[in-house]
């Protein structure tokens, strides 16, 4: 397959705002060994984008310096020692960053193939917040049928599509959100909405469980929901971190609550996870969320598509938080 030398990609030209970001023409990278070569037709935008265009993303070495963490396309070239995957196969990814581009190169062991009768856009919405969701809410908080879940940020791309995995596997949900539109659209994916501007969401949880509380948190504000969190939880609950939205160091923190209810405090960053830690995930969900994707349940919501040029309005708009859903660019 003949590739080009050049494409276009999407670089952050200094940090700052959706404006900082900026289309420009760069080297085709090559597949290495373990890794295939992406041709990208769309690509998802995530939290840890801006966070890493504004400069407050703690970024290790060898991470990419240019944004985009999942996307779906066709393998165009195979690095040394790929085997599962060949040329032309549709596959949805998780990459290590570089996914705001025309190609992107990714371990082939964090591909999976797109799921039967899903379009590009949905695809590309996949791997970020499934990875994420399934590592930390079935992973670290232990999930499982009967129990009962918060879900903070309920209309994010990872919010609903931690309800609707809740609601396929029997989890009893509750997420917060700030408007009547999002609270009709959490009440869509079959789970309780709590308006946090109106309500105390730790409060309504003590009313709806009868005082025993919910299973799993999972949770993107950090320091500024701790101790409701904490009072949300039921006894040996986990409390899983995924963001510091509400600040990144807590004070005053309810100590007696963590003892008496025996509660687990953890949280993860997915991007930070090794190769082998990502490809088990990606093993996970090919055993048990593939099968509901390709039989049409649990697809992505996609609340509004964008040219990948216009990445900066794409920020705009998930920053605004006014979405619901992930908001996905369009690049091929």
């Amino acid at each position: 397959m003949t590739l080009p030398q050049t494409m276009t990609l999407i670089e952050i030209t200094t940090p700052g705002g959706p404006e900082v970001l900026q289309p420009r023409q760069a080297d085709v990278p090559v597949a290495g060994p373990g890794e295939i070569l992406i041709r990208v037709h769309a690509a998802g935008v995530n939290r840890p984008d801006a966070l890493q265009r504004a400069g407050r993303y703690p970024m290790k070495p060898g991470m990419s310096p240019i944004p985009g963490l999942e996307v779906a396309g066709e393998v165009v070239a195979l690095g040394d020692g790929v085997s599962e995957y060949a040329l032309g196969d549709k596959v949805c990814a998780l990459t290590n960053g570089g996914g705001y581009a025309q190609y992107c190169a990714v371990p082939a062991s964090q591909a999976l193939p797109v799921p039967e009768g899903m379009d590009w856009i949905h695809a590309a919405a996949i791997p970020e917040t499934f990875f994420t969701v399934w590592a930390n809410l079935f992973g670290l908080g232990g999930a499982q049928k009967g129990q009962r879940a918060l879900i903070h940020g309920g209309t994010s791309g990872i919010g609903t599509t931690a309800l609707m995995l809740c609601r396929e596997f029997g989890i009893q949900a509750f997420a917060t959100a700030g408007s009547a539109d999002k609270c009709a659209a959490i009440a869509g994916l079959g789970a309780e909405a709590i308006n946090y501007r109106e309500q105390d969401f730790a409060q309504v949880i003590a009313e709806k469980t009868g005082g025993q509380g919910v299973n799993v948190v999972l949770d993107i504000m950090g320091a500024s929901y701790l101790n409701n969190n904490l009072k949300a939880l039921a006894m040996e609950g986990h409390l899983v971190m995924l963001g510091f939205l509400g600040g990144g160091k807590a004070h005053d923190v309810d100590l007696l609550t963590i003892m008496s209810k025996r509660a687990n405090i953890t949280g993860s960053l997915l991007r930070s996870r090794t190769k082998d830690e990502k490809a088990a995930i990606a093993d996970q969900l090919r055993e048990h969320v593939w099968p509901v994707l390709s039989a049409g349940r649990c697809a992505p919501m996609i609340d509004q598509v964008f040219d990948y040029t216009e990445a900066d309005k794409a920020h705009a708009r998930m920053e605004g938080g006014d979405h619901i859903g992930k908001i996905v660019l369009r690049v091929a």
